[in-house]
């Protein structure tokens, strides 16, 4: 976040739901972490702790 100058994490919205299909999502809140391949790491159904997502995000 330091690096890049990044706020908070980027969320998208999907008016259709067609991605919660595509990713198997049936209800909210869900955070999935991507990689830069587009491939889903990790899956937080409900609260998560930031400092998780950072540690992850950095470990790749």
């Amino acid at each position: 976040m330091e690096t890049y100058g990044t706020k908070s994490f980027r969320m998208l919205y999907d008016e259709s739901f067609e991605s919660w299909s595509q990713l198997g999502i049936r209800g909210q809140p869900i955070a999935i972490l991507f990689d830069t391949d587009g491939r889903g790491l990790t899956i937080w159904y409900g609260p998560f702790s930031e400092s998780e997502v950072l540690d992850l995000a950095a470990s790749l």
